[in-house]
């Protein structure tokens, strides 16, 4: 059997859009994904349909991983032939044990790279708003662990040489410790007036800050209950940060949203809302099954009704596989949204609202097989009518297993409903994380594109908080703008 491949990767700090590119490519082909904790969960969606996820941090009621059995992973996927991503927060080589299992997959000749990312020192920072060098505060920068494998787990270093030679100090995960580490900066010559900034879940919405000097801030974490994943930035660079980073005054910086979705691909509502700082979790996931080689035609009919921007591109395909002339066609096409018109016009024809269709008793609609089954009701109000099924929008089930990570993280204060049909896929998919209408409802606010929607969720038994007037990209960002601003 041929060996696989093994990727070790840094996902960068948090923010998913940190992940360099060759990063993400390895991911997109990878058939096993081995990642930690303080990878962002969204990363997940990213990997193709059927990879096998292997958590190997540690939640509530889970079991930690030990390095030596991650390695006996890596080794084990990499002999049955797998293309293998082990993604690691940060940098995979900085305090990422990236040199132990790179030492285990030479052992048995299994090919690997490793693939840097941005280390939590630098990102974390500079999303606060502080550099880490700078020509007026500090020429040098130094990376220390702030805890390590002594018997007491307080770092064994050169307290001398750090405390007098560097300029800027980031101590990563070392909220324990930082009473012993303020103590040996001290007592080895630094001045206890020194700023320090502690970065707490930096690049995503959940960044906190934290600023004092060496002689304070001990007592400052411990009376502000901060507590790791986060980053110590001590030096004089640290007293840049005078007020909130370009990141935290993003319009929906600290937003976290799951957003209904009924087809493939990223909606443009979504695009959007990261845009101003809000965390998008888009679910479910689905990937599009085209239908091919069908025996179709168009002749009979005198309108001919689209369903989705998908169902215009199956269209057009046929067309040009069965070399047929538009020209020869007697129909008008019809859009069921804006969307299909625009995709209808984008093939230089005219694209008609449905609500102006008029008699005829030669109607061909045409979608996906999940709105024949799903929208029986709307499907009636054509009257008779023949159904073409252009594609499929299969369910990919990783999406569930992302869902859970997120919700364990306590990563959803908003649910968005684009329509109806939304809150019947998420109510559905939910089950597998344990999840109720109700139980989402306690945990955030439920908001629905119209009145429509808002009954379909009240139904379900949601909790609705928030019905838009007008079902559109500005009206919804007007108003999580305004839920943002009443919550600062």
């Amino acid at each position: 059997m041929t060996k696989g491949y093994v990727y070790l990767i840094g996902a960068g700090p948090g923010d998913v859009r940190l992940m360099t590119v060759k990063g993400q490519q390895c991911l997109e082909i990878a058939d096993v994904v081995l990642y930690d904790r303080l990878v962002n969960p969204l990363l997940l969606e990213t990997t193709k349909p059927g990879a096998e996820l292997v958590y190997c941090g540690k939640l509530p009621d889970r079991h930690l991983l030990r390095q030596e059995a991650i390695n006996d992973l890596l080794v084990k996927y990499a002999l049955e032939g797998k293309q293998v991503v082990r993604l690691k927060g940060g940098d995979p080589s900085v305090y990422g044990r990236v040199g132990e299992e790179a030492a285990a997959l030479e052992e048995v000749g299994v090919s690997y790279e490793i693939v840097p990312g941005i280390t939590a020192g630098i990102g974390a920072s500079t999303y606060a708003g502080v550099p880490v060098t700078h020509r007026d505060h500090g020429a040098s920068f130094a990376v220390v662990t702030g805890h390590d494998k002594s018997p007491t787990g307080q770092p064994i270093i050169d307290w001398k040489g750090l405390a007098t030679g560097i300029d800027t100090i980031a101590f990563y995960m070392g909220v324990k410790n930082l009473p012993y580490i303020c103590e040996q900066l001290i007592e080895h010559g630094r001045d206890p007036n020194t700023p320090v900034l502690l970065v707490q879940w930096g690049t995503v919405g959940k960044q906190k800050t934290l600023t004092g000097d060496l002689a304070t801030i001990a007592e400052l974490v411990q009376r502000e209950k901060f507590s790791n994943p986060a980053i110590t930035l001590v030096g004089d660079v640290a007293k840049l940060r005078t007020k909130e980073s370009w990141f935290e005054r993003q319009p929906l910086f600290g937003k976290h949203i799951l957003f209904g979705r009924t087809t493939e691909g990223r909606s443009e509502i979504a695009k959007e809302l990261t845009k101003l700082g809000a965390d998008v979790f888009e679910y479910p996931r689905f990937v599009t099954r085209e239908h091919l080689d069908i025996d179709v035609t168009f002749h009979n009919y005198d309108q001919i009704i689209f369903h989705s921007p998908k169902s215009v591109d199956w269209f057009f395909a046929q067309l040009r596989e069965k070399r047929i002339d538009i020209r020869s066609l007697q129909s008008r096409f019809y859009g069921a949204s804006q969307k299909s018109i625009k995709a209808i016009e984008s093939f230089a024809c005219l694209g008609i609202p449905v609500h102006e269709m008029i008699e005829s008793d030669k109607r061909l609609v045409i979608g996906s097989r999940n709105w024949e089954e799903r929208e029986q009701k709307r499907y009636e109000l054509y009257g008779e009518h023949d159904f073409y099924v252009s594609h499929t929008d299969e369910i990919i089930e990783q999406s569930n297993f992302t869902c859970q990570r997120i919700l364990e993280e306590n990563r959803v204060d908003t649910i968005v409903f684009p329509s109806a049909e939304a809150v019947k896929v998420v109510t559905e998919q939910i089950k597998a994380c344990q999840e109720t209408p109700d139980s989402l409802s306690k945990r955030a606010e439920v908001i629905c594109f119209g009145p429509e929607t808002a009954n379909a969720a009240i139904e379900l038994g949601y909790h609705v908080q928030h019905v838009l007037q007008e079902p559109s990209k500005l009206e919804l960002v007007k108003v999580l703008k305004d839920i943002v601003k009443q919550s600062r």
